[in-house]
């Protein structure tokens, strides 16, 4: 898909794309062998998403984490690193059921991205767009220097592992 063509995204396989697709926007692409509703699920379910949203190539694991996915509602998510505890937080925008989810990141103090994440259907396959909106370039800039940028294409790998294993692609549970 290119992010900046405006065009239909189109599925190409299990191979996350990212780039930037302006100064503030980093664009994160994959198809999960899964369908909308299941990959929708593990985005929303606590159980599943500390399954698979800290990449295991990170010193970081998601100890906990509490949802409440619903619009005004917040997330709150507990990782430890090198024996120090990590917390980040943000509130719901929008949740469109297997198909969108917006969110804040307030843990800069209200001034973090927003992440947009959509999810389109096809084939019994998913495409998973993730789109974050940094306030400013220089944001952007600070997360893809610090390699945090990174993180999202091993998650949405460890995704689409998840379920996989969990048999998602014949329409567990």
């Amino acid at each position: 898909m290119d992010a900046t063509s405006g065009g239909k995204p189109t599925f190409a396989g299990n191979s996350s794309k990212t780039e930037r697709s302006s100064d503030r926007e980093l664009v994160v692409t994959r198809t999960i062998d899964g369908p909308a509703r299941i990959v929708f699920e593990a985005w929303t379910n606590p159980e599943l998403f500390q399954r698979w949203w800290a990449p295991k190539s990170f010193p970081i694991s998601l100890v906990a984490c509490d949802l409440d996915v619903r619009v005004g509602g917040g997330y709150r998510l507990y990782f430890s690193c090198e024996g120090s505890t990590i917390e980040f937080h943000g509130r719901y925008l929008e949740v469109t059921p297997h198909s969108r989810l917006v969110w804040t990141n307030d843990e800069a103090g209200g001034g973090g991205q927003v992440t947009t994440v959509s999810f389109e259907e096809a084939g019994g396959k998913t495409l998973v767009v993730v789109r974050d909106l940094y306030p400013s370039k220089e944001a952007l800039d600070g997360e893809i220097a610090s390699g945090s940028a990174s993180g999202m294409p091993e998650a949405l790998e460890q995704l689409d592992e998840l379920l996989v294993s969990l048999g998602a692609s014949a329409g567990w549970p």
